[in-house]
């Protein structure tokens, strides 16, 4: 019998493929991990401890570490951790996660026995990922970054599942003196089937929660112009976040009465807590505004020195097209949530090639209102701007404003005083360039010529003159963009 021919090279061949793709998911793994270490350390001191920062990377340095090494003999088998590194991470940067104590580390159960052994294995601890304050209140949160339909419930070949687990957690969190919870956060970052959720509000009373935290991960810098510009680096918008209430203390009973008040909001429809919600919003733009100080009607016709006399030194403040826009836009007047539930294929066709740099400023306005700075800069002042601002203002709100922005921008200009193009000799002295464009130097030439700090966001023109030795009187704000509010 004439024996088949076997090409030996078929083998290698399929090797060679399997190691060649097993070494690009090891390369994609350590620049996740060089990504998470340079996250890890932009975490703010004012949110979480240098112990836990060291702790995060110590892991973020040792998964580097072991992928490293997995270089040189690449195989499909490895395993790579750094997503669940990835899901802390996610949950340490929400602004509303505050006070971060612990992280990855157990919290004992049980104190020794007499004769200096253990009850049991549970005296251990149980692992949780965070213990941190969430809502002024003390929360523990365990993270998943398995794939739901590898998330067990009660477990199998080893694997104790989620209900063990949990019941231990929630032993230890009872237990616990000093590091007692108000409840646990359970955050599946890559979502949780449905039979899984309905064991866990059958058995343990969770409730779904946390639609206030963001779908994305953000990386963000700063371009020479001002500009915010970030890149999206993992969506998580398949993530599920569970909450157990560990118990119910006396202290507790006033803040469980005010969210009785919410509910009721709630339940009454979603007429009325949209309402209730514009109510809020209007107070706060209305009080704002309302803490300027109105110009005469006769400022326009005098002569700075004379303005000077008559409203004191420091009452004048000249307002650029920024700053109106910063104070009327649906960002900083409650329309974040809304923009951040909306897909993100909507949000690339509303705002084209702009749609990274409105959600930086929504994640901006997350972590800081910007009404808030705004209104203390403000208080207490007169507004003036120039005829030039006034129509560039008018114009891009009747072109890109909402119903919303709008009303704001006439209810604005009722407190402005608008005076006419007069920028100052020695502004208009500067040559006219590409950084010191003629309309920039006509607004805040005319603040100069009024002896009044221009509120902006236009930070390229200030240190374009500032490079000419000139010195300006500014004040800076945060930038904001119309929305369509």
């Amino acid at each position: 019998m004439k024996e088949l021919a076997v090409d030996s090279r078929d083998e290698p061949t399929a090797k060679g493929k399997e190691e060649t793709d097993a070494l690009a998911v090891v390369e994609v793994a350590k620049n996740r991990c060089r990504a998470v270490i340079d996250r890890i350390v932009s975490l703010p001191l004012s949110k979480i401890t240098d112990s836990c920062k060291r702790t995060l990377l110590r892991l973020a340095v040792s998964e580097l570490s072991f992928l490293s090494r997995s270089s040189s003999n690449p195989s499909s088998s490895i395993s790579v951790n750094i997503g669940h590194l990835e899901a802390v991470i996610h949950i340490l940067q929400q602004p509303l996660i505050i006070g971060v104590s612990r992280v990855c580390k157990p919290i004992p159960l049980l104190p020794a026995t007499g004769n200096g052994k253990k009850k049991d294995s549970f005296a251990k601890g149980v692992h949780v990922d965070i213990v941190c304050t969430l809502n002024r209140s003390p929360v523990w949160f365990i993270v998943s970054n398995r794939n739901p339909k590898y998330v067990s419930w009660n477990g199998s070949h080893g694997n104790k599942g989620l209900r063990v687990r949990i019941a231990r957690v929630l032993s230890a969190a009872v237990s616990s003196l000093t590091l007692k919870p108000s409840s646990i956060i359970l955050f599946f970052s890559k979502g949780l089937d449905d039979i899984v959720h309905k064991k866990l509000k059958d058995e343990f009373e969770a409730s779904e929660f946390g639609a206030e935290f963001s779908h994305f991960d953000f990386d963000f810098s700063e371009e020479l112009e001002g500009e915010w510009i970030n890149v999206l680096t993992r969506s998580y918008r398949q993530a599920r976040l569970f909450e157990i209430k560990v118990d119910l203390s006396m202290e507790e009973i006033s803040v469980v009465e005010c969210g009785i008040k919410d509910s009721l909001i709630r339940d009454a429809g979603p007429e009325l807590a949209e309402e209730q919600t514009k109510i809020i919003l209007a107070d706060t733009f209305c009080s704002v505004i309302s803490g300027m100080k109105i110009c005469s009607p006769d400022v326009r016709d005098m002569e700075p020195a004379e303005s000077g006399n008559l409203l004191g030194e420091d009452d004048l403040i000249n307002f650029d097209t920024t700053a109106l826009i910063a104070l009327v836009s649906g960002i900083s007047n409650g329309g974040t949530k809304e923009l951040l539930a909306e897909p993100e294929g909507e949000l690339r066709q509303r705002f084209k090639s702009n749609v990274e740099f409105v959600i930086a400023q929504v994640m901006s306005e997350i972590r800081s209102p910007i009404l808030v700075e705004l209104g203390d800069l403000i208080f207490g002042k007169r507004g003036i701007i120039c005829g030039s601002v006034c129509s560039e203002f008018k114009e891009l709100v009747s072109m890109c404003g909402g119903p919303n922005e709008k009303l704001r921008a006439r209810e604005l200009l009722k407190c402005l005083t608008v005076v006419p193009d007069n920028p100052s000799a020695r502004m208009m002295g500067l040559p006219t360039t590409r950084t010191l464009a003629l309309k920039n130097k006509v607004v805040f030439g005319t603040g100069d010529y009024w002896r009044a700090p221009t509120l902006t966001a236009n930070m390229g023109f200030v240190r374009a003159v500032s490079q000419t030795g000139m010195s300006l009187s500014i004040i800076e704000h945060r930038p904001r963009a119309l929305t369509g509010d």
